[in-house]
């Protein structure tokens, strides 16, 4: 772990003007805290390179390129988790970033986790889930590399930092992106390359920061139900639902044993009757099914037969609300450590 103290490491962007100046400006607010960096890696990190770009530039780096930073923590820790493109990542280097954010929550006031884009927002679910701590954890990366033109990783640091340390900010765990805050259970990646790629269909951000404050939309908490565990050991798959697809998917899942599965179905949770029939016998071997829904907003209802959200819920399926189905992986996977109880998991389910 590294450590970078305000007054020497960084160089504060106030420290040119007078002392009245300083306490009027927002970062006056911020005096005495102290932010833990935990860097993954990702394309905030990355550079181009022969074999295409990768992650390079240490957390450390990051961090001393952005003296504005300065401004809202009187101490700034680094430590270097992992340096990986997120799509690299696993559920293992989610819970060690995990257990980083446990070991330094009662000598920090706010944690921020550079990260890539990819897959962010399951990182982000997957502490929001397991971790139940007592300070804000900020995710936050970039779309474009430190050596392209237009970098938006400063920025995005700057904003991660700022809600890190806010006073109304106290604990969850969220996504600081293009002057936006979102809530872990709901946001997603929504746009490949676009600077404004985060989104949080239905519900919006939990605030946006201007140049002077943030406008608070939403109370900023976790909107996660808590699970036990952090490093989950079980195996669950995702089926994808399209027009006239075969079954191979989940009867491979159930050949191997898999301990979940989730179904992506069509619109409020529908599949074709093959699927829903392959579905009903993975249910018979013990097998944990979630439905969701590959739309991108809303919610799911049982309505259908004849393979639909009906028939699927007669089947013993469980409903995923409106999680996407790489979340609904996420918070099965966890689930399945705690309980193996159809009911209990009803319940995880049917519960934010």
């Amino acid at each position: 772990m590294m450590g970078i103290t305000g007054s020497a490491g960084l160089a504060s962007s106030t420290a040119a003007g007078t002392e009245d100046e300083a306490e009027d400006d927002e970062s006056a607010e911020h005096d005495g805290t102290v932010v833990q960096v935990l860097s993954m890696g990702g394309t905030i990190a990355s550079t181009l390179g022969e074999g295409g770009a990768s992650p390079s530039q240490s957390g450390e780096a990051l961090i001393e390129s952005v003296p504005e930073l300065n401004d809202y923590a009187d101490e700034i820790l680094v430590d270097q988790v992992t340096q990986l493109g997120s799509f690299n990542l696993d559920q293992d280097d989610v819970a060690d970033l995990g257990e980083a954010a446990r070991d330094v929550e009662d000598v920090v006031d706010g944690i921020v986790v550079t990260h890539g884009t990819d897959t962010m927002e399951e990182s982000a679910y997957h502490l929001d889930l397991a971790l139940d701590l007592d300070v804000p954890v900020v995710f936050t990366g970039a779309q474009r590399r430190p050596d392209e033109v237009s970098t938006d990783g400063p920025a995005n640091l700057v904003t991660s930092f700022r809600a890190a340390t806010h006073d109304e900010i106290r604990s969850g765990v969220y996504i600081a992106f293009n002057e936006e805050l979102h809530a872990a259970r709901d946001v997603t990646k929504a746009h490949s390359s676009k600077l404004e790629t985060f989104e949080s269909p239905d519900k919006g951000p939990v605030a946006v920061f201007t140049r002077d404050e943030a406008r608070l939309y939403r109370e900023p908490r976790s909107y996660s139900i808590s699970l036990p565990e952090l490093r989950p050991n079980k195996t669950v798959s995702i089926a994808a639902s399209g027009q006239g697809m075969d079954d191979r998917q989940i009867r491979f899942a159930i050949e191997q044993g898999d301990n979940g599965l989730v179904l992506d179905g069509f619109g409020l949770g529908n599949t074709s009757e093959t699927l829903s029939d392959a579905v009903r016998d993975a249910v018979d071997t013990g097998m944990s099914v979630v439905v969701t829904s590959r739309t991108h907003a809303g919610t799911l209802n049982a309505v259908y037969g004849n393979g639909g959200g009906q028939t699927l819920q007669d089947h013993g399926a469980l409903s995923g609300e409106d999680l996407p189905a790489h979340k609904a992986r996420i918070k099965l996977l966890l689930a399945l450590e705690a309980t193996n109880s159809m009911t209990e998991l009803r319940e995880y389910f049917g519960s934010w």
